[in-house]
């Protein structure tokens, strides 16, 4: 009996062992949670919860789980949202783009237009830019009669198949404008770049619905204002041909060192 009661009595103080064990397994499952949920996703989100609801369904210990976010695979995520972040059209529409641009960089050529037109194939596409002295008057929005030309050219050669959406964007310098047509640079802005939009789309071959304007007005510049050379390059219209299809990684990283390799050429 009192060999009994010696044993009896040894449970019941060893007996706070069990909740304090389980008490520690809930905390280390909390700080695991928030620990993954710092980056995540839908997915791994998922994980977790099975992860936690298979435990509390099986009272399996959570250490006996593998992580639900394998390093290999947050690893493979990260380095995809950094590529996705710096290139979005595919091997095929590089090439395609990078023909126009060079059909639009002869054309620049021979009608001696360096200076006043440039081109570009940047991470969002490629994008032209025209001075706004090829195609307006000071603090006029109107398209000169004897550059309308240069932008029937230039429609010709927005001709894609297949094809791609194109955005049309004004910007002005920061010297502020007020006559009887425009109140502010953001009109002046919004208005050049309809206009120059509605004189493109006279050619038939391209569909409106691809097309889209907006103005920035001396929002977006890309040099400074304090100098007159400055100002004349804020004052620009440009033309973003925007990509359809997403790159596979190793696409992505051929793209990626072309235009990196494209960009070092022209600074050297």
């Amino acid at each position: 009996m009192r060999i009994r009661k010696r044993h009896e009595e040894k449970e019941q103080k060893d007996s706070w062992l069990l909740p304090y064990s389980d008490l520690m397994t809930l905390l280390l499952a909390l700080f695991i949670v928030l620990f993954a949920s710092s980056s995540v996703d839908a997915q791994k989100f998922q994980a977790i919860s099975k992860v936690f609801g298979d435990i509390f369904s099986s009272g399996t210990h959570v250490l006996e789980y593998p992580s639900p976010i394998p390093e290999a695979e947050n690893k493979v995520n990260s380095n995809e949202d950094k590529v996705n972040d710096k290139h979005s059209f595919s091997h095929n529409e590089y090439n395609q783009f990078k023909q126009i641009k060079e059909r639009i960089d002869s054309y620049i050529f021979s009608k001696n237009l360096e200076g006043k037109l440039q081109t570009s194939l940047s991470d969002e596409g490629l994008l032209l830019t025209i001075n706004d002295t090829i195609l307006f008057d000071s603090g006029s929005a109107e398209i000169r009669e004897h550059d309308k030309q240069i932008a029937r050219e230039i429609s010709h050669l927005l001709v894609i198949n297949p094809p791609h959406n194109v955005v049309i964007t004004g910007h002005t310098d920061n010297v502020p404008i007020h006559n009887s047509n425009f109140e502010s640079n953001w009109e002046l802005s919004v208005t050049r770049a309809v206009n120059f939009m509605e004189l493109l789309l006279e050619n038939e071959k391209l569909d409106p619905r691809w097309f889209s304007a907006k103005g920035f007005g001396p929002y977006q510049p890309i040099a400074s204002n304090e100098s007159a050379s400055g100002r004349q390059q804020n004052r620009r219209v440009e033309v973003l041909i925007l990509p359809n299809n997403k790159l596979s990684q190793q696409d992505e990283e051929t793209i990626g060192n072309k235009i990196d390799n494209e960009k070092s050429n022209n600074i050297d």
